[in-house]
């Protein structure tokens, strides 16, 4: 790990019974691996984070059986780090399409396929890269992403990507049909301050919390500075015995370039 860098997968530092806030230059990131009074003893989740000067690249990792699988992912991102920063380094009209060209091929690879077949386990994985006004994502599986912003929260819209709950990167791999099944998108920021967060299913699946609604954290983090909403989100889920664990990346993004608005806009 740098200042502008951080790679782990749970099988490192499980944070069983403790919660870790840190940040990476201007991303937070909080991990908390479960009660261990509620049964938990491992943390399957990862995360990867890269940073340049006007981009950022993630990735959050939702592992199960065991970890194994998402290393396998973040080993094959990072032998790869080099060539996915230089696609970041292109002229944004051309860098998410050859950012997303380069990621499947590298979850296609025949070489990470075999790997897969002889881990223990999959993982869902969520890459998600942000340059200039505009976020690019690319979703395997159940990991979360949101986009908070009063345009968006005024009409209910949060989330960025939806669940998907049969796709894995692993010893079950859904790259390794005929047709890889995964979703992606991409979308434009809003003129302002924008909030991006990713997370694994631990604090929305979290019983007797109110964080299913993705309205309670935006106002969660409108309200508390930025590490402070973390605690509050992770201090709350432990509050409850949660037993699964739960990685959250989050950072915000100013526009002050001009957004997409309807023609009759006053």
């Amino acid at each position: 790990m740098t200042g502008t860098q951080l790679s782990w997968v749970g099988n490192e530092s499980a944070f069983v019974d403790q919660i870790d806030i840190q940040t990476i230059g201007h991303v937070a990131v909080g991990r908390f691996g479960g009660c261990s009074r509620a049964g938990q003893t491992k943390n399957e989740d990862g995360c990867l984070i890269w940073l340049g000067d006007d981009w950022e690249f993630t990735l959050v990792l939702d592992a199960h059986d065991t970890a194994e699988s998402a290393s396998a992912v973040v080993r094959q991102m990072t032998r790869h780090q080099q060539e996915i920063e230089q696609t970041l380094h292109q002229p944004v009209e051309r860098a998410f399409s050859s950012l997303e060209q380069l990621v499947l091929r590298l979850l296609q690879d025949e070489a990470f396929r075999t790997t897969c077949r002889s881990v223990q386990g999959e993982t869902a994985c969520l890459f998600l890269a942000r340059k200039g006004k505009y976020l690019w994502w690319l979703s395997v599986g159940d990991v979360l992403a949101y986009l908070f912003h009063p345009d968006l929260s005024r009409h209910r819209q949060f989330k960025l990507n939806e669940r998907q709950f049969f796709e894995w990167i692993g010893r079950v791999n859904t790259f390794e049909l005929p047709v890889p099944c995964y979703t992606r998108g991409v979308r434009e920021l809003r003129r302002g301050l924008n909030r991006i967060l990713m997370t694994t299913d631990g604090l929305v699946e979290c019983p007797g919390t109110p964080f299913e609604d993705p309205e309670t954290m935006a106002m969660l983090f409108a309200e508390q500075p930025e590490t402070a909403a973390l605690a509050t989100l992770l201090e709350t889920i432990e509050r409850h015995d949660v037993r699964d664990s739960t990685t959250i990346v989050t950072w915000t993004v100013t526009v002050e370039e001009t957004v997409t608005m309807p023609g009759n806009a006053k």
